[in-house]
C-alpha cells in the first residue's frame, strides 16, 4: 500500500483528469521525450489478452492535423445534428483551434475483432482503453491537457489512409494534447458512491460505514 502522502497524490491526479479543451498552450510544443515517456507508462497498463496489441501515432505534422481536424469537424456537425443539440462552447472551442494543437495521440490496436458479439468487443476494446486512460494520467501529471475523443472511430477508412495505416487496424481513442496554460482542474460534480453501488443484486444500496 502506497504511503498517504503518495496516495493523496494519486486520488488528486485520477479525481481531477478533466477534458482540456480551452486554456491550452498552442505555440508550445511538447516534447518527443515527454511523450514517449508517458506512452511508456500507458503500456504498463492491464490488458485482457496475452499480447500488446496497443499502438500509438503521434501527428505533429500541420497538413495531417488540418486534414485530421476536418474529420472531426464533420463528424462532431452530424452528430449534433442528429441529436438535435447545439454546440458547446467548449466543443466549438476545442474543433476552432484543433488543427492548431501541439499534437495528436491516436491509440490504435494491431487487429480487429475476432467475433462481432458483446463479449469479443468488450475484451478487445478493454485490452487497449486503459492504455489510454494511463496515457491521459500520465499527461495530467506532467501539465499537459488532454481530451477523450471518439468521433473520428466513425471514419476509419478515412484516419487509416491519413495516417497510413494498414488494414486490420483499428484506431479507438483520439487524444488531442498541449500543455495547460492557465486551466485550473479540479473535481468534477459526481453522486457518491454509495448512490452508484449496489451491493450482491441490482438496486440493493448501501450506506458507508459509520467510523
Amino acid at each position: 500500500m502506497l504511503p498517504d502522502n503518495e496516495l493523496d497524490w494519486v486520488d488528486e491526479v485520477l479525481s481531477t483528469a478533466r477534458s482540456v479543451r480551452r486554456k491550452l498552450d498552442f505555440d508550445r510544443a511538447i516534447e518527443r521525450g515527454v511523450l514517449l515517456d508517458c506512452i511508456d507508462v500507458a503500456v504498463q497498463a492491464p490488458t485482457g489478452i496475452p499480447e500488446e496489441s496497443w499502438r500509438f501515432v503521434v501527428v505533429d505534422d500541420l497538413r495531417q492535423k488540418k486534414a485530421i481536424a476536418e474529420q472531426y469537424h464533420e463528424q462532431l456537425v452530424n452528430v449534433l445534428k442528429s441529436r438535435d443539440l447545439p454546440m458547446k462552447p467548449t466543443h466549438k472551442a476545442l474543433v476552432d483551434r484543433l488543427h492548431e494543437i501541439p499534437a495528436m495521440i491516436f491509440v490504435c490496436v494491431d487487429g480487429e475483432p475476432n467475433e462481432d458479439s458483446i463479449g469479443s468487443h468488450v475484451a478487445y476494446y478493454g485490452s487497449v482503453l486503459p492504455a489510454a486512460w494511463s496515457l491521459m494520467l500520465a499527461l495530467r501529471a506532467r501539465g499537459i491537457g488532454a481530451t477523450w475523443t471518439t468521433l473520428l472511430s466513425a471514419c476509419q477508412p478515412q484516419i487509416r489512409e491519413i495516417l497510413g495505416m494498414p488494414r486490420g487496424t483499428i484506431q479507438t481513442i483520439m487524444l488531442p494534447v498541449g500543455y495547460t496554460k492557465g486551466a485550473v482542474l479540479k473535481r468534477a460534480q459526481r453522486r457518491p458512491a454509495e448512490q452508484v453501488t449496489f451491493w450482491n443484486t441490482w438496486g440493493t444500496l448501501k450506506q458507508r460505514s459509520l467510523k
